[in-house]
């Protein structure tokens, strides 16, 4: 009994199909987290803060809110300023696909040693373990010059962007209040 003219059905397509199906999902699910560019960057809701407190309650908000957004702006900023270092951009590479297992397409929490890890604690130690990996590439000042654009770029950002229009959900834990429930100060 011959087969001839039957498409195959093996076990390791199927497999495979399916694996990047659920990397597809879980890479949707990951990003899912960050918010909208566009709602980053509607421009009626930037205008200066009355403040250095607005200011600060502005940066502390945003923050919470934009976090994911945040660290792949800073990401990106790393990376633009790696390009004229080969070296440093290949380990920059390897710690990115870190980043995107363990913080951007994670989407169970973290258990090490059966204790949850938190998103600040892994976000915190991916930060020093790449920083801490590059800083060994000799690209140091690249580097630093990078990483204090990427940090005043976020710190700008956040300053001028208004929190009226932030909206609370599960994942930021309630530290943002619906556009009804803002103090009258932070518009």
């Amino acid at each position: 009994m011959t087969s001839y003219g039957t498409i195959p059905t093996s076990s390791g397509a199927g497999v495979d199909l399916e694996y990047i199906s659920r990397a597809k999902e879980r890479l949707k699910a990951g990003l899912g987290t960050r918010r909208p560019w566009r709602q980053m960057v509607e421009l009626h809701s930037f205008g200066l803060p009355k403040s250095v407190h607005e200011a600060v309650e502005r940066v502390k908000a945003n923050v919470a809110f934009f976090r994911m957004n945040y660290v792949i702006v800073v990401l990106f900023i790393l990376f633009l300023s790696l390009l004229w270092h080969p070296i440093s951009l290949i380990v920059f590479l390897v710690m990115m696909a870190v980043w995107l297992l363990l913080y951007f397409l994670r989407d169970q929490p973290l258990v090490v040693f059966g204790r949850l890890i938190s998103d600040q604690v892994v976000l915190i130690v991916l930060s020093l373990v790449t920083l801490v990996v590059l800083f060994l590439t000799d690209a140091t000042i690249n580097i630093l010059v990078s990483l204090l654009v990427g940090v005043v770029v976020v710190l700008i950002h956040a300053a001028a962007r208004k929190t009226d229009d932030l909206f609370v959900d599960e994942e930021t834990g309630g530290l943002l209040r619906s556009a009804g429930a803002t103090s009258p100060s932070s518009s």
